[in-house]
């Protein structure tokens, strides 16, 4: 007799009756922590201190997840979110929390995470970097949403764990003036002809002005750029046009790129100015990048013509300040671009005693030109952190080493490496540089013990 395969609901995704659970901690995604019959749950949106109605939406063999129904006792540190688009938008997930006790929140997760992998202790924390909780951000992509049914093209951000994109007016943490320009913007593009093919909108505040990059799948007509001509010329700003080779091209004028300073608050002979191009990597938080520049300085104490390596340099957000100071700088980057770009930027600022090197850093270094003695070195890695990097440190024997950090685990996981190599962490602190999410940023100082 033949058999038919009937599958089983997988109730490991079903949805639990309503339960009454006490949320004890923060995981380092910012959900609340709490326990049910011999499980760690995790809910996000709860806070330490709370008890919570939820719903388990997956269970595992060791852990649970849940949906918040209610919170049935709210804790002091509870707040309204301000962004009206908060509960649908994917973009900030700790509005609920107030800004200090995200502070203090992040600062303990950095400290446990460190205290396990790198003995560090509460003495070894220094002052966080921090700054405005909100329009702190002086960039921003927006992704367009056209509806073929209505002909219509809105603007938003990407929903929580979706692709979907959620039509905003205004966001919180975006620069003031940039905030004010997404309603603008959603008319003017719902009056090009060519909406229904625009791709992303990219809004940036630099020190020489405002700046806006709408990606183009085909080139637009006469009137489309007279348009947007228009509007520039209205809202002075600068609009220029990506296309799908990645070229940019600039609407009304020349293309003119976006710039920063760094070092501006001491004498203005100290200052230097980084041009970009729209779509290489920048902080996007100014204020804290400055600070965060400073503090680097200050921690890797740059004296006149010592030899400093800085890798994963970008388009030179440290070498230039370090070259700055005296210091003959070797700066390394993996994406050619950025390097490109750096070279352009140490011409800018007049700076010879700075060498740009493109290379993959998680590749054979031995062989590489640069690769040598040196008397510090920096690391500003993305997310994966340095780990492969961290094993010529033998051959390099820098007296310290700082290190700029966007993923506490990793930051972590090297600082195990040092350790084991003869350093020792002298300093720690949390760089705060996207307030109203769970992400935390930290630097490090290691000096040589032996």
């Amino acid at each position: 007799m033949a058999q038919f395969f009937k599958a089983k609901p997988n109730s490991s995704k079903q949805l639990s009756a309503k339960l009454s659970l006490s949320v004890n901690q923060l995981d380092h995604l910012g959900a609340g922590i709490a326990q049910h019959q011999g499980k760690v749950v995790f809910i996000p949106g709860a806070l330490p201190g709370e008890t919570v109605t939820v719903q388990l939406t997956e269970q595992k063999k060791n852990y649970a997840r849940a949906k918040l129904i209610k919170v049935d006792t709210p804790s002091s540190e509870r707040v309204e979110p301000e962004c009206p688009h908060y509960h649908t938008c994917g973009g900030c997930d700790l509005q609920h929390m107030s800004l200090s006790g995200q502070r203090e929140h992040k600062e303990a997760a950095l400290l446990d995470i460190m205290a396990k992998f790198a003995g560090a202790e509460g003495g070894a924390l220094s002052s966080a970097l921090t700054g405005e909780g909100w329009h702190y951000r002086r960039r921003a992509r927006l992704a367009t949403l056209f509806d073929k049914n209505t002909k219509h093209l809105s603007l938003g951000f990407r929903a929580a764990s979706s692709s979907n994109v959620v039509p905003i007016s205004q966001c919180q943490v975006l620069a003031k003036p940039l905030s004010d320009l997404i309603v603008p913007f959603a008319k003017l593009l719902n009056q090009l002809s060519a909406k229904a093919s625009l791709g992303h909108l990219e809004l940036i505040a630099a020190d020489n002005g405002h700046f806006a990059v709408l990606r183009i799948t085909k080139a637009l007509n006469d009137k489309d750029l007279a348009k947007l001509s228009a509007f520039a010329e209205q809202h002075q700003i600068h609009i220029c046009l990506q296309d799908n080779e990645g070229q940019f091209q600039g609407v009304g004028a020349e293309l003119v790129l976006p710039v920063y300073q760094l070092l501006d608050d001491k004498a203005e002979s100290d200052a230097v100015s980084l041009s970009f191009t729209p779509g290489n990597f920048v902080q996007v938080n100014g204020q804290i990048n400055k600070a965060m520049v400073a503090q680097a300085m200050d921690w890797l104490a740059p004296a006149p013509d010592e030899r400093i390596l800085d890798l994963f340099c970008g388009m030179g957000n440290f070498s230039l300040p370090l070259a700055k100071m005296g210091a003959d700088v070797i700066g390394v980057e993996g994406v050619a671009e950025m390097v490109t770009q750096a070279r352009v930027n140490a011409k800018a600022n007049n700076l010879d005693k700075l060498t740009f090197y493109h290379g993959d850093l998680s590749a054979d270094l031995s062989l590489e030109p640069w690769m040598g003695k040196i008397d510090k070195l920096l690391l500003d890695p993305a997310r994966a952190g340095a780990f492969e990097s961290l094993q010529w440190l033998k051959k390099m024997k820098p007296r310290k080493v700082v290190y700029v950090s966007c993923n506490p685990a990793s930051l972590a996981r090297d600082s195990a490496v040092l350790l084991e190599r003869g350093y020792r962490l002298q300093r720690l602190g949390l760089i705060d540089m996207f307030p109203q999410t769970h992400h935390i940023e930290a630097m490090a100082l290691f000096e040589l013990t032996k």
